[in-house]
């Protein structure tokens, strides 16, 4: 591994990464850091989680020049949440050089904005309607900018910005140095480079090297309508300390998340219906521990760097593989280990073998669960907790009161009821989900299409999956009825 100290950063950068943690430079920032501070232009074929915020930021701070209040730096990221994300691992990297930096993103006030852009920051990291509003206005200069950077690239073009990406880069002097990631290589993006880039340098980190090796796979073949039982049996069997569960629709995030909390877990679920603020509550609680579980979808999701994630759920296998990469990335970070389970119909057993074939990994079959496992499960995780307090905690008070219990009762029993009290029992709340029809993989020309998915028929699910109405027949024909935006995450 390379060294940050031998890519030769400065001392004030070298300071905030050492506050960081930081050390080594990853496979992305090592290629792509030296190339920065020399002022090439660059494309980087790179997953998130892979320290792209680093490779692109630190060229970019070492060129600004504090005394000059203008942006001179300037990112575009697809989502709110990652912008708002790079905005602040930038302010973090150039702590020590007095670097300010702001992000701008729809559903912010406009008048807030201006004020923001007013103070004279130095980068601005914005997501594309937002930032082409102001430069409509003329609210934003743009004029000294001397690093562009568009990041997660192929998402953007996913949610319909490419040519908003293109006006942008028109709008910003020709002489500037411009950098792109994107984790894929669609020709609309080969497009851009050809077109608004000078002679790119390409870094690539290979998709083997994405497929984090301490992330433990596993797939669960399962119907449609024990997805949900099997889920909330796996949850009390592994205990995740946090967990991040995908699913493929708001639709289905809102139904699996109200299913989650009927049935007494700690969850909540983030889409792109939600307003900012809701959204930036539930990743803080997230975040901070205050609720185990976050339900999501692919676009809500992304850009999310939250360490500590223990477990990965693919609800919904995703259509295409770059998609699970994505997904899985999110947990067996910073060196720790992660498990990420999918889920998979006996139609998708293809789309599985196409999955472990692009991304050179195997996934290890994990058996269904049945309700007394996860009983057991659930058990087992009091009796950790009981042996941690024999072994680490004084109960040298207790000892007193616990003897006259067992004068009145045998040593078992008395177990028994200290395991029955403190094991979470869980309710037999029924649940309803909407059925989703499975994903083919059709010769694998499907690969990369998005929101292609029908069905909107009920089904009422008891605790042990057993459907209680809705369209028997749903699970092998094709509904007729077109999906909403619901299918937009």
């Amino acid at each position: 591994m390379t060294t940050f100290q031998s890519l030769g950063i400065s001392s004030p950068i070298m300071k905030s990464l050492e506050k960081m943690g930081f050390e080594e430079a990853t496979p992305i920032q090592e290629q792509t850091i030296p190339l920065g501070l020399e002022g090439k232009d660059v494309i980087g074929q790179a997953q998130t989680g892979t320290g792209k915020t680093a490779a692109f930021g630190i060229p970019m701070i070492e060129k600004i020049d504090q005394s000059q209040k203008k942006i001179q730096g300037l990112v575009v990221a697809p989502t709110r949440e990652l912008a708002i994300q790079v905005s602040e691992e930038l302010h973090r990297l150039a702590k020590f050089k007095s670097v300010r930096t702001l992000p701008i993103y729809g559903g912010q006030q406009m008048d807030r904005q201006i004020r923001g852009l007013k103070d004279g920051p130095h980068i601005v990291v914005a997501t594309p309607g937002r930032l082409l509003d102001h430069i409509r206005r003329k609210t934003i200069n743009i004029k000294n900018v001397h690093t562009a950077v568009l990041d997660e690239a192929d998402e953007m073009l996913n949610m319909g910005f490419i040519d908003d990406i293109r006006d942008i880069l028109k709008a910003i002097p020709e002489d500037r140095q411009t950098l792109l990631f994107s984790a894929t290589m669609p020709k609309e993006i080969r497009n851009i480079a050809a077109t608004l880039m000078k002679s790119p340098a390409e870094v690539r980190v290979k998709t083997k090297e994405m497929t984090v090796s301490n992330i433990d796979q596993f797939f669960v073949e399962v119907n449609e309508r024990q997805k949900f039982d099997t889920l909330t049996n796996l949850l009390d069997i592994h205990s995740p300390e946090l967990a991040i569960i995908f699913g493929r629709t708001k639709k289905r995030v809102d139904e699996v998340t109200e299913g989650l909390q009927a049935r007494g877990f700690s969850s909540e679920g983030i889409h792109g219906d939600l307003t900012q603020g809701k959204r930036m509550s539930v990743l803080n609680k997230f975040k901070n521990g205050r609720i185990e579980i976050l339900v999501a979808t692919d676009v809500a999701a992304r850009g999310l760097d939250i360490s500590g994630v223990t477990h990965v759920y693919n609800f919904d296998v995703p259509q295409d593989p770059e998609s699970y990469v994505h997904r899985i990335g999110r947990t067996g970070r910073a060196g720790k280990g992660g498990q990420a389970i999918s889920f998979i119909t006996p139609r998708e057993i293809p789309h599985l073998h196409l999955i472990e074939k692009v991304t050179k990994s195997k996934m290890k079959r994990m058996q269904v669960p049945s309700s007394d496992e996860a009983r057991r499960g659930q058990q087992q995780l009091t009796m950790d907790k009981l042996n941690q307090t024999i072994e680490n905690e004084n109960t040298q008070d207790y000892r007193e009161t616990a003897a006259e219990l067992l004068e009145q009762h045998d040593s078992v029993t008395v177990v028994a009821a200290a395991l029955k009290l403190m094991t979470k029992e869980r309710r037999q709340a029924p649940v309803t989900l909407t059925s989703v029809q499975p994903v083919s993989v059709k010769g694998g020309k499907d690969k990369g299409k998005r929101n292609n998915y029908r069905g909107d028929n009920k089904r009422h699910f008891s605790r042990k999956g057993k459907p209680s109405g809705g369209n028997r027949k749903f699970q092998n024909k094709r509904g007729s009825n077109k999906s909403n935006n619901n299918n937009k995450g």
